[in-house]
């Protein structure tokens, strides 16, 4: 290439940039609504704040009206050494904000102990996330920097988020931009929250406008971009982004594959970000790999899944059946495009529909234990045509049973006392206050064997202790529980209605109007399991 190309294609970036920051300024001018800049730590973040942080440092202090908050989104499982990196990048531009008279403010936006992933998963018995369920993006990401920026636009009564969004990521990200747009309007309007907007400076940026920016133009704050550059080439991921929007949620794609995700991920087949880590060095990590991949595993074990959901729904999930060289097979199609399984149909009971309910009882089967009965339910069901035909289906699984729950926690504090963060002594992988919000779970559902407690210390031998909420303690001393159990096996009641009948009665209790408690026990009794 002749040195006039390059000469020109410097230019045309400089150009690009100068725009970009042109732009910014005028964005920034032409109101009084505070900005909410989103910072995942990855490269299309970091150039937004870098284009904003620089535009705003060329303006006359006169003009710097309004507030910039810079906001990350710390999961509480995000790869350790990337939340380690952003937290120091964040006080890094704080600092050289105050130095400078920039009106930027920086804040860490996580998840309450009763939405983190712990909770749900160990606490409520969510099964891990997948391509179907990812139920950790709304409560992990979007809900928590929503509420920070709804308590902005209480305050200010509009805020706009300024976003690192490019058109040329990917069709679906490009297509919802384009979506959203006003032909010559700089701002986007919020699909889901009210009286926000959203502004993209570097929508029209491709990757390589990314990095000539990134590796030309020193961070204004003294982190390394080159540095940056590095933990990309290491592996093949992608930037897990700032999710604000529900409605583009699927847009942003999975961050299992992604250096700024989190370490736990499941969403994906393979861990990258923690493998490419490993590989390059990091082998105090080998214990979280070993965890996340123990954790896959068991999602779809029909012996770790209670089989009716958390409020209690049965379901059924259709199977099929078919005849090879003499040998009757059950099919049992998989989600996420992963292979069917099959299984000898002769290890399996047939029943009817109709019957289940009599089965069960017959058999004392209890749809929240660990065993998988190896029940098959025959139904008919009749087509558009009219056809009748017959089906087979076996009971849909639920949250995981509790014997799978308390063996995750032991597991999970396992890797914790043992692990050794060499920049972070004090690294936790799950906090005393979601051990404390699990417990809450465990006893309002009942178990009042009061376990977390006693998990904690068998794992941890008193080398830590935790000052346990004596409020949180079972109802009930053990001998009492084993006559309650007694006395429901002698009426067949089942123990864990009755159980949370006593916990609703106690929330209850002391109250002079108890409007909701009718309520609670409707709940309570109205669950698909009790009534087959």
């Amino acid at each position: 290439m002749s040195t006039g190309l390059i000469s020109d294609l410097f230019s045309n970036e400089q150009s690009l940039v100068d725009l970009a920051k042109e732009q910014i300024k005028l964005a920034y001018k032409e109101d009084d609504r505070p900005w909410v800049v989103g910072y995942s730590g990855g490269k299309d973040s970091t150039v937004v704040v870098q284009l904003v942080f620089e535009a705003l440092a060329e303006m006359d202090s006169m003009d710097l009206t309004k507030k910039v908050y810079v906001i990350s989104s710390d999961t509480l499982i995000e790869t350790p050494l990337i939340i380690n990196s952003i937290n120091r990048t964040l006080t890094r531009i704080q600092d050289a904000a105050l130095k400078m008279g920039l009106p930027i403010e920086t804040h860490k936006v996580k998840p309450e102990p009763k939405n983190s992933f712990w909770v749900n998963l160990i606490g409520r018995g969510y099964p891990s996330p997948n391509q179907t369920f990812r139920w950790c993006t709304d409560r992990l990401k979007i809900e928590p920097a929503n509420s920070f920026v709804m308590n902005k636009v209480s305050t200010f009564g509009e805020v706009v988020m300024v976003l690192g969004v490019r058109e040329d990521e990917s069709v679906s990200r490009g297509n919802s931009i384009r979506n959203h747009s006003i032909e010559g309007k700089l701002f986007m309007r919020h699909s889901t929250l009210p009286n926000a907007y959203v502004y993209a400076p570097i929508r029209s940026f491709t990757l390589d406008d990314v990095w000539n920016y990134l590796l030309n133009a020193p961070s204004p704050w003294g982190d390394d971009n080159y540095e940056l550059h590095r933990l990309y080439q290491d592996s093949s991921s992608g930037e897990c982004p700032l999710v604000i929007d529900k409605n583009i949620k699927e847009s942003a794609g999975s961050c299992g594959n992604s250096r700024f995700g989190c370490w736990v991920c499941t969403v994906v087949t393979e861990d990258k970000a923690l493998t490419g880590f490993i590989q390059s060095g990091h082998d105090w990590m080998k214990p979280l790999l070993d965890f996340r991949n123990w954790l896959t595993t068991i999602r779809d074990d029909r012996t770790k899944r209670m089989k009716y959901r958390m409020n209690g729904q049965i379901y059924f999930r259709d199977v099929k059946i078919v005849e090879e060289d003499n040998i009757r097979w059950l099919i049992i199609p998989k989600k996420s495009g992963r292979a069917a399984s099959r299984e000898y149909l002769e290890d399996y009971t047939i029943i009817e529909k109709n019957e289940l309910q009599d089965y069960i009882q017959k058999n004392n089967i209890d749809l929240s234990a660990a065993e998988d009965q190896k029940v098959l339910i025959r139904y008919e069901e009749e087509t558009l045509d009219g056809e009748i035909v017959e089906k087979h289906a076996q009971l849909g699984l639920g949250p995981y049973t509790m014997e799978t729950r308390r063996e995750i926690l032991q597991r999970l504090l396992a890797v914790q006392r043992t692990i050794v963060h060499p920049e972070d002594p004090s690294y936790e992988l799950i906090s005393v206050d979601e051990l404390k919000e699990i417990r809450r779970v465990w006893l309002k559902q009942g178990e009042w064997e009061d376990y977390v407690p006693m998990i904690y210390e068998k794992v941890y031998a008193n080398q830590k202790t935790i000052d346990w909420e004596k409020d949180d303690r079972p109802l009930l001393t053990y001998e009492q529980m084993n006559q309650l159990e007694m006395l429901c096996q002698e009426f067949n009641v089942d123990v864990k209605v009755m159980r949370k009948l006593i916990n609703a009665e106690k929330e209850f209790a002391g109250y002079k109007v108890r409007r909701g408690l009718n309520d609670e026990i409707g709940k309570i009794l109205r669950q698909d399991y009790l009534h087959l």
